[in-house]
């Protein structure tokens, strides 16, 4: 990876209130330059000693200069206020993608985590439906699809408007082109840019942007990639998720030992990533479960960042 130290004036951080660059406009900066973004997820973390782990995570990782970084929501919105709070602090120091979600939402309550939002220095957001509470709680919502949130998003503010793809089908989606049509009616309502959700080939990502542009979606399409660092934890997360793991790779990492496992695991995401820039994608969202390390190789190993 080319060292990215000089490249991006928000490493010596970002003012609250003040005006940083939106996706969109980072996205097209880097597609003028050739140059692909790269960028990082993080969650809200549950209690003290996951904070500490997030934010020396976040300082490891802003040594390779990130583009941008978001932050999500937990099901229901259940971890509003420390989500918030994560933004809030992040968005000081890099562009951060706040997360919103459907479920439990109101048009006065979501209107307020925007201003929130704005008023921190977010230009960006990402509007998802969202998980149900996992207890399976009730919930009473407004607004009940990601193309509602999208709209009342526009309706509010300025800011940049980010949905989800997904590359191996929606769990309650037929199929494909489905997907490709809800994504387009997405764009429609003012959607300016799209990430992806889990996946582990580059045929399905290269799949869903040849068949979201033949059905007229124009916005770009960022894919997240999952290093497997922890081949047990990512196969779980796989399978919850209906991501499917290549044959092979899933014997691979089911034959290994642990550490033998995490080369294999680290290696392919590595070559994903690589192969996922060289298919055309405008960037890299890394998921990085909190933890710096196996971001980083990732970021390091793929060609062509920065």
């Amino acid at each position: 990876m080319n060292d990215r130290s000089n490249q991006n004036p928000q490493s010596a951080g970002l003012e609250a209130g003040s005006q940083t660059p939106g996706v969109v406009q980072l996205l097209n900066q880097h597609k003028q330059s050739g140059k692909p973004t790269l960028s990082y997820e993080f969650f809200p973390p549950k209690d003290a000693e996951g904070d500490a782990v997030l934010w020396r995570s976040l300082d490891k990782l802003l040594e390779s200069n990130p583009d941008f970084v978001s932050v999500t929501y937990g099901a229901g919105g259940s971890n509003r206020d420390t989500s918030l709070a994560v933004v809030d602090r992040m968005a000081k120091l890099v562009p951060t993608i706040g997360h919103l979600t459907c479920v439990g939402a109101t048009r006065a309550t979501t209107t307020e985590i925007i201003r929130h939002f704005e008023a921190a220095g977010v230009s960006s957001l990402l509007a998802l439906r969202g998980d149900p509470p996992k207890d399976g709680t009730p919930v009473n919502s407004e607004i009940s699809r990601a193309i509602d949130l999208v709209e009342l998003i526009r309706e509010v503010s300025n800011l940049d408007v980010g949905v989800a793809a997904f590359p191996e089908v929606h769990p309650e989606s037929p199929n494909l082109a489905h997907d490709v049509h809800v994504l387009k009616l997405k764009q429609d309502a003012g959607a300016s840019f799209a990430m992806t959700q889990l996946f582990f080939t580059v045929e399905a990502y290269v799949n869903l942007v040849s068949a979201a542009r033949e059905a007229g979606v124009t916005i770009p399409i960022v894919p997240g990639v999952m290093p497997i660092s922890n081949a047990a934890k990512v196969l779980r997360m796989a399978e919850m998720s209906g991501a499917a793991v290549p044959a092979h790779l899933q014997r691979e990492l089911q034959n290994a030992d642990e550490a033998q496992a995490r080369v294999i695991g680290m290696d392919y995401s590595i070559k994903l990533g690589s192969e996922l820039l060289e298919a055309g994608a405008p960037g890299l969202h890394i998921f990085t479960l909190n933890f710096a390390k196996a971001a980083l190789e990732v970021a390091r190993g793929v060609g062509g960042l920065g």
